[in-house]
């Protein structure tokens, strides 16, 4: 395949003496890269999660072989552009790819990016030998709109500005809800507007920034509802020192305490439930936004001043330490606020000539100018480890510039959502470059994620890839001059470009990997001080870690962003659909690294694929557990393991990092206290946690009775009070009964349920197949004692509250269309058992709907509407056993089930997929959908 430039030719650029010189690294002169892949025809077809309808079919699409179909199945039902069934669809990874670049190359040529069109040619080449071979790939808008009729928005990326007036205030409304029709986020910070304390010029008092929050959550949560495919993501901030921020502070925890009182009255308070919508402010991540001042006052014990908004006055002085206490608290009951350091953040600031930096992306990574927004790309880590265990440096800096080249060429053609976003953006070309797949390069290298090793080889390669950016942003500054606001902001861009090379110098080497990394991200730096003050640079901003969710996806990516691996096992779907069980393909890998024998390598794979970790794994050195270490399982990575590799590598970024700190449900309020202090300390940005199971708007949260258990402990009475005995009610000999025969992450077993003939269930038999004797055994016992409560009159309600939600081994996915997950067989038990046997209401009340009636709800309609399944378990005669069908969306090869998505038990509090109703996975401080790519953040 041949193919010529479009665009400006040479004689246009005749007089024109600069441009770059673009050499071949990945592509061969007269060899088309397309033309190197193996290409293949695969069927694209995506099932409905609710009743196993086919929702997009697309045959015939045309991708690389090597590309899993996972990747490919993204990709056609995401990016493609055209309507589906018309000539105009596109059904080949060539096409996007062609009509991205296509843009790319020709707006370069036309504005003199490059010195002659053999220049422009062979960049085109590169980039799209890159993007086809998965070395980067942009952020989703770019995939949605570059190249089509609709606006060129490249930007995933926003950040507002609101002024304490109403015309403000209401421009904010109308500007945020532009972003979120285009599918991206934006974040705010509310520090200008007036607080509850405070006197308008009329006389009245303010209604401060956290009313106003209101009307922007209610506007967020419609048009998310009008989107269908993504939820609105935003970030609202506040300033510590503001009069409101104990207000702002626990606004999301007080309205978790109203889901719950809300759901244990009856209403209905589960995802997409119609009562939900009553809950304000969860639209939004809020952050408070911390200073140096209220830090070492949280240290000291000291008194710190809240400031009116107008005069800066201080209005009220309150202790540091309780205010941090109660961010803590919020955090550890509902996951917000998190924290962004300020003082930190406009010390690494570019442009302060400009204005302070004061609030960031809904994922919290870009933090610049007020109405500015950044287009992000990452390159896939992984993809430049040879295989002689080496990380290929020349290729990863020749990347490196292509993709900065890329993105500056981007912001010259791209359109904005407002037109102040417009104006800074092109006036300060913020970039986003980052990287996916760190986890996964660690673990095949034999580096723990949390170890000395794996922090230093993060920290040289950040700081090449930021090193080359800001390079080639200089050189590029010598070609089509640099940033507008750049010679105003001259000398503090030099002085953070020289805290950046002075950090470098400060990283301690470990081994042969990282210290070849940082002796050329050295060289990097030096020629980037040399060339910026000459040029100048084009970028005000070059590089940040977004979470990779869509695109991680996109390129096999098995970690996101600077996130360790989730879990050993991961479940790869398969060409003729369903899905199979898999070790990652990194575990193999990093045992040989580790000096394992072939043998030993087999043994122990085939130990992870049976248990999900690697304790007792035969033959396996203890002292080589930390190296498969996750985020979530058996051997989980400490807060601190987060913080640390955080802190390893937010000093060469330009900008923050997306991540979430978990910690596990045990953790207290001090621990989360702990990471935010440290997370100071280290220097970091900006920084978010995650308590386990901290959320309750999900069924049967087991928070939920806390405050009545504590009613009820009262002092003990003197007087003796006579306590009537219940009695047990006996089953007759002939009772009614349905038998379930039923798969649970691959576990398979049977269940009896037994009904008086004239009211409610009386038994249950559980028979677990090829479980084992003491298993079997156990089971049994378990029938026994809940048969006798449920004769001694215990409600079935008592037992499914107590029961759902319980995690462990077997779980995942199941063969019911009812409950298409299970945390554990438990789980699973009594959600059938609530479907079959407790009527709706009081379904209701516990969360618990069936296929027929999630889907009515979906609808807009009635879902007590339904067939009343527990009507027709309670009425006698009860019919012979039937079998269930079993539609589901992504059948199983049963041989290959084994802990199919078993690790999703971790994940419990993550969001269900709106798109396709699978639970979605972290990504960062975000959530992904690994079933159809959908991100609640940054793509």
């Amino acid at each position: 395949m041949t193919e010529t430039v479009n665009g400006t030719s040479t004689r246009a650029r005749r007089g024109r003496a600069k441009g770059l010189k673009v050499k071949r690294i990945f592509t061969t002169e007269g060899v088309h890269p397309y033309d190197a892949v193996e290409w293949e025809r695969r069927d694209v077809v995506m099932t409905n999660w609710r009743d196993g309808s086919v929702n997009f079919e697309q045959r015939g699409v045309e991708f690389p072989a090597a590309w899993s179909v996972n990747a490919a199945n993204i990709v056609t039902t995401k990016y493609f552009r055209g309507a589906l069934g018309t000539p105009q669809r596109e059904w080949s990874l060539k096409q996007l790819v062609d009509r991205v670049t296509g843009v790319y190359t020709r707006t370069g040529v036309e504005n003199g990016y490059f010195a002659t069109d053999e220049d422009a040619e062979i960049f085109d080449h590169e980039l799209k030998h890159a993007l086809v071979h998965q070395l980067f790939a942009f952020n989703s808008p770019v995939w949605f709109n570059v190249g089509t009729l609709s606006p060129q928005q490249v930007s995933a990326c926003f950040i507002l500005a609101v002024d304490d007036t109403m015309e403000s205030i209401l421009d904010w409304y109308k500007e945020e809800g532009v972003i979120f029709k285009g599918g991206s986020g934006s974040g705010v910070n509310l520090s200008r507007i007036r607080s509850s304390k405070e006197l308008l010029s009329s006389g009245g008092t303010a209604s401060g920034p956290v009313s106003f929050m209101r009307g922007a959550d209610a506007s967020a949560g419609t048009i998310k509802s009008g989107g269908a495919t993504r939820r609105a993501a935003k970030m609202v901030v506040l300033d510590v020192d503001h009069p409101d921020i104990e207000e702002f502070i626990e606004t999301k925890a007080r309205e978790e305490d109203k889901i719950r009182a809300l759901r244990d009255a009856g209403f209905d308070m589960d995802l997409g439930g119609k009562d939900i919508v009553s809950v304000q402010y969860q639209n939004a991540n809020n952050s408070v936004r911390v200073s140096d001042e209220f830090m070492r006052q949280v240290e000291t014990g000291g008194k710190f001043g809240l400031r009116a908004r107008l005069t800066h006055e201080v209005i009220e002085e309150i202790d540091a330490r309780d205010l941090f206490r109660k961010m803590a608290k919020a955090a550890w009951e509902c996951a917000d606020p998190g924290v962004q350091y300020d003082d930190t953040i406009n010390d690494w600031h570019t442009c302060p000539e400009t204005g302070r930096i004061t609030a960031s992306n809904p994922c919290s990574e870009y933090v610049h100018l007020d109405n500015s927004s950044c287009n992000l790309a990452s390159i896939n880590l992984l993809k430049f480890l040879t295989d002689d265990d080496t990380f290929d440096i020349a290729r990863f800096v020749k990347l490196t510039e292509l993709i900065i080249t890329a993105m500056d060429i981007s912001i010259t053609f791209a359109d904005f959502p407002t037109e102040k976003i417009g104006e800074t953006t092109r006036a300060y070309r913020q970039l986003g470059i980052g990287y996916a797949n760190l986890g996964a390069l660690l673990m095949a290298t034999g580096h723990a994620y949390d170890s000395d090793g794996g922090r230093a080889i993060a920290g040289a390669i950040t700081s090449l890839m930021t090193g080359v950016s800001y390079r080639r942003s200089a050189e590029l500054a010598g070609i089509v001059g640099a940033y507008d606001g750049y010679e105003r902001n001259a000398e503090p861009h030099k002085r953070v470009m020289r805290k950046h090379a002075a950090a470098n110098d400060a990283v301690r080497t470990i081994d042969a990997m990282d210290k070849a990394i940082h002796a050329e991200a050295t060289k990097q730096w030096q020629e980037c001080l040399k060339l910026g003050d000459k040029n100048g640079w084009r970028n005000a901003q070059a590089s940040l870690l977004a979470p990779t969710g869509t695109i991680g996806l996109m390129m096999d990516c098995d970690t996101t962003g600077i996130e360790p691996d989730l879990a050993l096992v991961k479940f790869k779907k398969l060409v003729g659909g369903g899905s199979m069980q898999i070790v990652n393909q990194t575990i193999p890998r990093a045992l040989r690294q580790l000096g394992y024998q072939e043998e030993q390598v087999e043994a122990i794979v085939e130990y992870i694929a049976q248990n999900s970790h690697v304790v007792g794994a035969p033959g396996l050195k203890e002292a080589h557990y930390e190296v498969f270490d996750c985020a979530m399982g058996e051997r989980a990575i400490a807060p601190m393991g987060h913080v640390r590799m955080m802190a390893a590598t937010q000093p060469f970024l330009s900008g923050a990092i997306s991540k979430t700190v978990n910690l596990p449900e045990s953790a207290t309020i001090d621990d989360i206290e702990q990471v935010y202090l440290e997370g100071w300390r280290l220097g970091l940005k900006a920084l978010a946690v995650y308590r386990d199971n901290c959320k309750v708007g999900q069924p049967l949260s087991a928070g939920n009775n806390k405050k009545t258990e504590e009613a009820a402990v009262v002092e003990p009475e003197t007087k003796v009070i006579e306590v009537s005995r219940p009695t047990r009610r006996r089953m007759p000999n002939s009772r009614p009964s349905i038998t379930t025969r039923f798969t649970v992450g691959g576990a398979k077993g049977y269940m009896t349920a037994s009904s008086y003939p004239d009211d409610g269930l009386g038994e249950v038999f559980l028979k677990m197949s090829k479980q084992g004797s003491t298993l079997a055994g156990v089971m049994d016992a378990f029938s026994v004692a809940i048969s006798i409560g449920l004769q001694y009159g215990v409600p079935l309600d008592t037992y499914v509250q107590k029961f759902v939600n319980m995690r462990f081994e077997p779980a995942g996915m199941t063969d019911d269309p009812d409950v298409r997950m299970a945390q554990s067989v438990m789980d699973y038990i009594f959600r059938r058992l609530a479907l079959d046997h407790l009527a709706y209401e009081d379904r209701a009340a516990l969360g618990i709907f069936s296929a027929s009636e999630r889907a009515a709800q979906q609808r807009g309609e009635d879902p007590a509407a339904q067939l009343d399944t527990a009507a027709l378990a309670q009425s006698a005669p009860i019919e012979p056993p039937v079998t269930k069908p079993v539609p589901i969306a992504e059948p199983v090869r049963a041989s290959q089930q084994g802990h199919l998505e078993g690790h999703q038990g971790f994940t419990a509090d993550a969001p269900l997929c709106m798109t396709c109703g699978t639970k979605m996975r972290p990504a960062g401080s975000c959530y992904v959908c690994e079933g159809c790519g959908s991100t609640s953040g940054c793509s």
